[in-house]
């Protein structure tokens, strides 16, 4: 693993640092221009506050916590997709470019000691899985893994009750960012309540701290919605995405090959609106994340590690 010059100093001088995912970036995440603009805000979102961006990829087999400004059209274009499963592989096999998932985000993340992760939406429990056994590889590597995780929820297709339920089985604390209801990523707020609810980054850091001091060494959501100006109808998206879903089965697609086909034919259902909406709630998630991060440096709870 290489972390950058300026993302290893700012970790030794206990200064925040942001991890941001590089999928999102990429060709598998949104189209071009839109990709560029994403990274563009993300970046100057988190620099805005004096954080620090920490972008994660696999760069010519080696993985990356922080990129170069001269290495960021790398991770622009077309990449192997890389969930934390796959991370030993993209080593071992020296991939060109691996664009990393929340779950291999998380994974370099707390292997290089950075406490905060932005993404747009997480992945979750699928609709169907007590059939098929779909459940996204984020849940498990965010209970198990020590980062805080800022997202817009979990994307609105799968299946939410099942997704927060799965997170307290697993007793993975979901903190609604100013919000009783947990988002679901173009929608400010789905059906389905979140257990606690915060207005601040000094509270998160508070909670942080205390599940530290009581030896609980897993991750914690913060689930913040999508600012309103950019919001989409929870039940227009419910509709697009049951037509979605119906369509996906009916060509036999299943697995991660799912999640691309569904968010495309809720773009078409919105008339591109979604990727407007896609940019703001990964801004809003990046600014959350480094306001966080800056608490999170100043607990000494946590950076002690007590």
């Amino acid at each position: 693993m290489s972390v950058t010059h300026e993302v290893g100093t700012a970790l030794a001088e206990g200064r925040p640092v942001v991890g941001l995912e590089s999928t999102i970036f990429s060709h598998l995440g949104l189209p071009s221009p839109a990709n560029v603009d994403a990274l563009d805000r993300c970046l100057a979102a988190v620099r805005a506050t004096g954080a620090v961006p920490a972008i994660t990829a696999v760069l010519d087999g080696v993985a990356r916590v922080g990129l170069e400004p001269t290495e960021h059209d790398r991770i622009l274009g077309p990449a192997h997709k890389t969930a934390d499963r796959d991370l030993p592989v993209a080593l071992a096999q020296s991939w060109e470019v691996g664009a990393t998932t929340v779950s291999a985000s998380l994974r370099l993340c707390a292997a290089a000691g950075v406490q905060v992760f932005a993404t747009g939406g997480i992945g979750g429990v699928h609709h169907g899985a007590e059939i098929s056994g779909d459940v996204s590889a984020d849940l498990p590597t965010i209970a198990k893994l020590p980062v805080v995780t800022v997202c817009a929820g979990a994307k609105s297709f799968l299946d939410l009750g099942r997704t927060i339920e799965w997170f307290e089985t697993h007793g993975v604390p979901v903190l609604g960012w100013r919000t009783e209801m947990f988002p679901a990523f173009y929608a400010p707020a789905s059906p389905f309540p979140v257990a606690h609810r915060v207005e601040t980054a000094d509270q998160v850091a508070d909670i942080v701290g205390c599940q530290r001091t009581l030896g609980q060494l897993g991750g914690v959501i913060v689930a913040a919605p999508i600012p309103a100006e950019h919001a989409l109808d929870w039940d227009e998206l419910e509709a697009a995405r049951r037509r979605a879903l119906a369509e996906a089965d009916s060509q036999g697609l299943a697995g991660p090959a799912v999640t691309p086909f569904v968010l495309g034919r809720l773009g078409d259902a919105t008339g591109g609106r979604s990727i407007p909406a896609n940019l703001a709630l990964a801004e809003n998630n990046a600014r959350i994340g480094a306001e966080i991060a800056w608490a999170l440096a100043c607990d000494p709870r946590h950076t002690r590690g007590e």
